[in-house]
């Protein structure tokens, strides 16, 4: 069987990911909250965090779970509840949002050094729970492990499939990451940076509605 014959379903995969990536949902939204109003690194940390998520959706549904959950509402129901949960608590956190200068610097003291490893891993958590809680993203999950992909492909090529979609996911945002970081995109929202994580915590307020009323025939990821 030559590896070659899983080039058509790849390709596949790859665009149908692409286009559920590229549409906006939780996750871009706090991608471009964390690089407008944090920076760089804390940005891409979160996209990194993204993508990881990306690796669980992708565990279950080799492991069949995520089939499971889509077909118990009950089950689809609490990880709607704690999706839409986090949501109203990271918004919160977003509206609440005081003014700031954007161009802070710390100097590289073990303290210093401890905030920033702790900065990075809450913006992994941040990242990852904002992807892993989406219950939309489960059901886009298995709708693409059980129609796109054949049940006749390989376990190990269905594995490269997720691990190539988590690379590319993370790769993405860490691309918008580092254009909505640059120096010049920032000066532009130096004066009013609190106003626009405003703006996204009411965009989170509204994808956690969405997400509210979202049932287990909806396979949209965003």
């Amino acid at each position: 069987m030559s590896v070659l014959e899983y080039w058509p379903e790849f390709l596949t995969v790859v665009t149908v990911h692409l286009l559920a990536v590229a549409s906006p949902g939780p996750d871009f939204a706090v991608v471009v909250r964390q690089s407008i109003s944090l920076g760089r690194k804390e940005a891409i940390w979160t996209s990194i965090g993204v993508g990881a998520g990306i690796l669980l959706h992708v565990t279950y549904s080799l492991l069949g779970l995520g089939l499971l959950i889509s077909q118990s509402v009950l089950a689809f129901n609490i990880l709607k509840v704690l999706a839409v949960g986090y949501l109203l608590f990271v918004s919160w956190q977003c509206i609440n949002a005081k003014p700031q200068s954007l161009n802070l610097s710390q100097s590289d003291t073990p303290n210093s050094r401890l905030l920033s490893y702790h900065s990075a891993m809450s913006c992994f958590r941040l990242g990852f729970l904002t992807n892993a809680l989406n219950p939309k993203a489960t059901l886009f999950f298995v709708a693409l492990f059980t129609v796109v992909i054949s049940p006749g492909t390989p376990t190990a090529v269905q594995l490269f499939y997720g691990l190539w979609m988590a690379f590319a996911t993370g790769l993405w945002f860490i691309g918008l990451s580092l254009f909505l970081s640059q120096q010049r995109v920032r000066s532009f929202f130096s004066h009013f940076g609190h106003w626009v994580e405003r703006v996204m915590g009411g965009a989170l307020i509204l994808l956690a509605g969405k997400l509210a009323f979202a049932t287990l025939d909806s396979p949209d990821p965003s």
